[in-house]
């Protein structure tokens, strides 16, 4: 057995993803994990030993050169092998014990995908294809960036946004992973499911908020230990729950998805909501939070063809908004439905979300998409199929 003790960040499904075993491995070791929502930082883990790579260093040899040779990063190396530096030299006649060698794709999952894991693979892209284009377009609650990739240089130009609500997690890494797959077929000079990336490219331009609620995110992945700034506040909105899985709102108890001025004020009197809350409070008015603001200022400021919001669960692409949608839209929607097998649905009695407005404001064709089928958050198992049809649903439009 080996003991590691958990960190800030920690999950189960992170720690069993960084020691190549299973959470049920996890759980079999420690019992307890299996009833409580989170790990807390100083906690010990007793993990089941696994066959590894092992390598004994010698004399002047570098942790990034081992790291290099093996092709693996640094950080995972120092978290098999405590107190080895990120850089520096190794300890000759150290045994160091390898992780398994990293993938060829940079999004992949490793447990959760949250905050920290977005950034770092944002970082990797950006370097490995210079031409995806990074940009922030303002702050969350918390101060975390919030990021939009720009990819192709045509004048017709798409909106994509993932993660608004925080328990909708998985349309993040969905989203960020075909835009992977879009720029790599486009290095490469190859064409994606058939699809010709080159006539995307030089003919749109996309914008991609890849997690609109980091804070939220974060929030259901990790709770509200004691190191929260608003740990007590939002143990009272969550009605005393230590589990937040179930949170949808930001990190002020906001439902970012009813934010937006399309009938506001019917929908907060629908909801029936007046104060934070894990889900359906409106807030105190209209784009009142920053992350929702930044969405409308980004459309405002750029001549957007059509927007998608990227939802979870259903299977199903809503397409229209009290008449205000333009008569193209129910055929995009049906064509975006055929090539996933997802369903076109006319949605009646919902406001003020962000498709309700994109429709209502601009006049121009806006889509929610409910990815995968389930209960949110939904089951990490979900991501390869649900990447797959965030790629299908967007190719239909940039191909139409």
């Amino acid at each position: 057995m080996l003991e590691y003790v958990v960190r800030k960040g920690d999950t189960v499904a992170r720690v069993a993803a960084a020691f190549g075993i299973t959470p049920g491995h996890v759980i079999q070791g420690n019992p307890w994990a299996a009833d409580r929502p989170y790990l807390v930082p100083g906690q010990v883990l007793f993990l089941p030993s696994v066959q590894r790579r092992r390598y004994t260093p010698g004399e002047g040899v570098r942790v990034r050169e081992v790291a290099e040779w093996f092709g693996v990063e640094p950080e995972a190396l120092q978290v098999l092998n405590s107190g080895l530096p990120a850089d520096g030299f190794c300890v000759p006649g150290r045994m160091l014990v390898i992780p398994a060698r990293r993938r060829p794709r940079i999004v992949e999952l490793r447990g959760e995908y949250g905050p920290r894991e977005l950034e770092e693979d944002i970082d990797l892209l950006t370097v490995k294809y210079p031409f995806i284009h990074r940009e922030t377009i303002g702050s969350s609650v918390l101060g975390r960036p919030l990021n939009v990739l720009r990819l192709g240089t045509g004048s017709r130009h798409l909106h994509v946004n993932a993660a608004l609500h925080a328990n909708e997690w998985l349309t993040s890494p969905s989203l960020l992973s075909f835009l992977e797959q879009y720029a790599a077929a486009y290095a490469e000079g190859r064409n994606w499911q058939g699809h010709d990336v080159r006539r995307w490219h030089d003919e749109w331009t996309v914008w991609a908020v890849p997690m609109a609620n980091p804070d939220g995110v974060e929030l259901v992945q990790e709770g509200a230990g004691h190191w929260h700034p608003r740990r007590l506040e939002l143990e009272e909105w969550n009605g005393g729950r230590r589990s937040f899985r179930h949170w949808k709102a930001n990190i002020r108890g906001v439902d970012l998805g009813d934010q937006f001025p399309a009938y506001w004020e019917e929908e907060q009197a629908r909801r029936g909501r007046s104060g934070p809350s894990p889900r359906d409070y409106g807030g105190p008015a209209p784009l009142s939070e920053p992350e929702a603001a930044a969405l409308a200022e980004l459309c405002f400021r750029t001549p957007f063809e059509a927007a998608v919001s990227l939802h979870s669960q259903g299977q199903e692409i809503y397409w229209n908004y009290r008449g205000f949608e333009p008569p193209e839209s129910r055929s995009m929607a049906e064509a975006m439905g055929a090539a996933s097998g997802y369903r076109a649905v006319f949605l009646e009695g919902s406001d003020a979300g962000f498709k309700d407005w994109f429709i209502q404001e601009f006049r121009k064709p806006g889509f929610t998409v409910e990815l995968g089928f389930g209960r949110n958050p939904l089951p990490l198992e979900e991501f390869e199929d649900m990447t797959t049809e965030t790629g299908q649903i967007l190719a239909s439009l940039l191909s139409g």
